[in-house]
């Protein structure tokens, strides 16, 4: 093979590094992706939980209030992924460092996996009872085969989740909303007649709560998807319009059911509709949306802890998943209180911007008259002067003939000097990687432990010693 046909392989995925301009999407595609993670029939759960404790217009400030509160979150997360074109796991290395962000993809990944899992048994389970005559190997044969055909949607990356998410978003919304008008209408009475039964147990702020608790973890992972967005404006458009709208419609579906025939979500009011075949096919894509996405952000996460690749992990999580999927689906109300109460703050120390300038902070001390600079950095004299006037500086920074010891730390050539000899190789990046290569290896043969900083785009390239990227070479952005 020729060194111009060698890296032809692209990760479409760029688990390690930035999204490029040439794998971003178009408005559209992120919608739907996004759209089609909302769809989940578990949010109609929440919809018949709060439709058994509220009534319509408590229904409504719930789900107006839970949703403002869900769309800002997952909007600002869906504005930091599509600017920066990195996943939640790359932007938690900026918040928390390397170790840091394993703290931060475990808990993604393990409240991703049990959502996977509760989605694959919620197919299964119903499924099997109408269809199959609810025996238990039935049912398991039917968790077995979900959990196989969504894990497959999910190792094979975004392009795969966009083909799922085109053909399942439209049918499960009209499907859905066509059952849903069908059962208002064999109603006795109107919806708000139907709600003023309920008994009145959930108050507007607990019924938010279920809402932002419903996907919450989802929106977590938001950046994960939203990365592909062109801009950072149609990302966030797209994330907030999807969120609200579907977990909205999911709500709705379970309010209906709820109130209407007394079930759990929309599967239930096709069955009682005769619309048998049709509720499969809405349950099965309804759940398949989410789930492939779910997954997809678990293997994301257990990659950057495992330093693995993105397939490989996504594999695992979906048997994982799988394996658990009956026990977390007779424990879901158990699942939400965790979600609720571990992701969140996950989510709100992501990413502070990047940063411009590399230099040290300035020192200024105002103790005294006039105020002196201690360390010179990015805010110079002269811009101080301008807003407080005159600006000493201290001497030992200035004097040939130091005599005393600087006042600031930083200001010793020891304080940044590394206890090893570092050796910066340039030119061609081929040329740099080989000749890199062979200085680690020799170095290695003398007996000295060796450390090598590399790019996205090389790290892959080198298996001597202990390997540290620090970001993408074409992207300085990444870089830190």
């Amino acid at each position: 093979m020729s060194k111009n046909t060698k890296n032809t392989t692209v990760d479409i995925d760029y688990a390690d590094q930035a999204v490029p301009k040439e794998g971003r999407k178009g408005f559209l595609t992120m919608f739907m992706i996004m759209l089609g993670f909302t769809f989940f029939s578990a949010s109609m759960w929440v919809g018949q939980q709060m439709a058994a404790g509220l009534d319509f217009w408590g229904f409504i400030k719930s789900l107006l209030l839970g949703g403002a509160i869900l769309g800002v979150y997952t909007g600002l997360l869906g504005y930091v992924g599509a600017k920066t074109g990195l996943s939640m796991d790359l932007l938690a290395k900026r918040a928390f460092g390397e170790k840091g962000s394993y703290l931060s993809s475990a808990m993604i990944s393990f409240t991703q996996i049990g959502w996977f899992g509760v989605g694959v048994a919620m197919f299964a389970i119903p499924v099997s009872g109408e269809l199959l005559g609810g025996s238990k190997a039935a049912m398991w044969a039917l968790v077995l085969v979900a959990g196989g055909c969504m894990t497959a949607s999910a190792y094979f990356g975004i392009d795969s989740l966009t083909v799922v998410s085109y053909i399942a978003v439209p049918l499960v919304a009209i499907l859905g909303t066509v059952a849903m008008v069908m059962a208002v209408r064999q109603g006795n009475g109107t919806i708000v007649d139907q709600f003023a039964v309920s008994s009145g147990s959930v108050t507007v702020i607990g019924g938010a709560g279920m809402v932002v608790g419903s996907f919450v973890s989802g929106g977590t992972a938001t950046p994960n998807f939203a990365r592909f967005a062109k801009d950072a404006k149609s990302g966030t458009i797209a994330t907030v319009v999807a969120f609200f709208i579907g977990n909205s419609l999911m709500f709705f579906f379970g309010a209906i059911a709820y109130i209407f025939v007394g079930g759990n979500d929309i599967f239930e009011v096709m069955i009682r509709l005769n619309l048998f075949y049709m509720a499969i096919l809405v349950l099965g894509l309804n759940i398949w949306t989410t789930n492939d996405n779910a997954l997809y952000s678990a293997g994301l996460g257990l990659a950057n802890i495992f330093r693995q690749k993105k397939k490989p992990m996504v594999l695992i999580s979906g048997i994982i998943g799988t394996l658990l999927s009956v026990w977390l689906y007779y424990n879901f109300c158990n699942w939400l209180n965790v979600l609720n109460c571990t992701l969140p703050p996950v989510g709100m120390i992501l990413d502070g911007g990047s940063v411009d300038i590399g230099v040290e902070s300035t020192i200024l001390d105002m103790t005294v008259t006039p105020p002196m600079i201690l360390r010179p950095g990015a805010i110079t004299k002269e811009m101080l002067s301008e807003v407080i006037g005159e600006v000493a500086v201290d001497e030992t920074l200035i004097s040939e003939h130091r005599t005393k010891a600087p006042k600031a730390p930083g200001m010793k050539y020891r304080h940044y000097a590394p206890k090893a000899e570092m050796i910066i190789v340039d030119g061609e990046p081929e040329e740099a990687v080989r000749a890199i290569k062979q200085i680690g290896y020799e170095q290695v043969r003398l007996g000295y432990k060796v450390g090598i900083i590399a790019s996205n785009e090389s790290v892959d390239q080198y298996t001597t010693g202990v390997v540290k990227c620090i970001g993408s070479r074409v992207n300085e952005k990444t870089v830190a």
